[in-house]
């Protein structure tokens, strides 16, 4: 069977199976296991594919027809342009977050000396790591809970040669974290404890640890509302990845604390989707 056949019967099997963009992701396979770019892909469309690549290919099929995320598989999700390694200790980093890297660069494009930002709940890294390969002047520490994340954070930074801006640090939450920061930026757990059963089956196939936001979902939004100020500098920004349901409910947190920061973004920015994603506050300085 040639190349062009077999993407053909692995589409076809993914869409009798109702898996979403199925064409693309049987593409996406065989290229990854076939070792071939897309360029290399069509011209060798005709070529003659192993009876063992075949057999993969199928057993690789069915894994992804179970609800294995294909990026599981190759361990590979391009974020801001770069690549990323993920597998099943990190969430898969998805494109509305890259509205938020999006918007503290747009800041840091104002900063004149050297600036230290702090990605909390790192995970894969991708926000420090695209952030310190996009800006210059900045030192990026990373931080997680989880010890497997940080490796593969560590994985990216080398991957994307920005290993000399990153220091990575073992904390839950703040309680590692020393020193003062201009930036604080984070996208951490948010969805509803009762809520992960009902979430799609490549999403609950992830971190249990780096979905669960509690009960509420506002977990860690408190934590860090109720902590970044003391690890601002004057006029530092907190940068918050949000639910696209919690404007509101992270707007009355904020209300609590009001005297510590200013609310930057009177609307969330919005996501491709045009959902609430990010929200950004600046610290207020003392007596203001």
């Amino acid at each position: 069977m040639n190349q062009k056949e077999l993407l053909f019967l692995g589409k076809e099997k993914l869409e009798k199976a109702k898996v979403e963009e199925a064409h693309s992701k049987a593409k996406k396979l065989l290229q990854y296991l076939l070792n071939q770019n897309t360029q290399q892909f069509l011209i060798y469309s005709l070529e003659q594919v192993s009876k063992e690549k075949e057999l993969k290919y199928e057993k690789k099929l069915q894994e992804i027809i179970e609800g294995k995320p294909l990026q599981y598989i190759t361990n590979c999700q391009e974020f801001m342009g770069l690549d990323f390694y993920v597998d099943e200790n990190v969430l898969i980093p998805q494109p509305d977050t890259e509205i938020l890297v999006e918007a503290v660069l747009e800041i840091l494009k104002k900063e004149t000396k050297p600036v230290q930002v702090l990605d909390l709940c790192t995970g894969s890294g991708v926000i420090g790591v695209s952030i310190a390969k996009k800006a210059n002047n900045i030192k990026a520490i990373l931080s997680d809970i989880s010890k497997e994340a940080l490796k593969i954070a560590e994985k990216n930074a080398k991957q994307n040669k920005v290993e000399e801006k990153i220091e990575l640090i073992y904390s839950n939450m703040f309680e590692q974290i020393e020193g003062k920061f201009k930036y604080i930026v984070s996208n951490p757990p948010y969805i509803e404890t009762n809520a992960i059963e009902s979430l799609p089956n490549e999403v609950k196939q992830e971190p249990y640890i780096a979905l669960n936001g509690g009960k509420d979902g506002l977990n860690f939004y408190r934590i860090i509302l109720e902590t970044a100020y003391s690890y601002l500098e004057e006029d530092g920004y907190l940068v918050l990845e949000i639910g696209y349901d919690q404007k509101e409910k992270i707007r009355k947190l904020y209300e609590q604390k009001k005297s510590y920061y200013r609310l930057v973004t009177k609307e969330p920015i919005k996501d491709f989707g045009g959902n609430d994603r990010v929200m950004i506050f600046q610290k207020k300085e003392k007596n203001s």
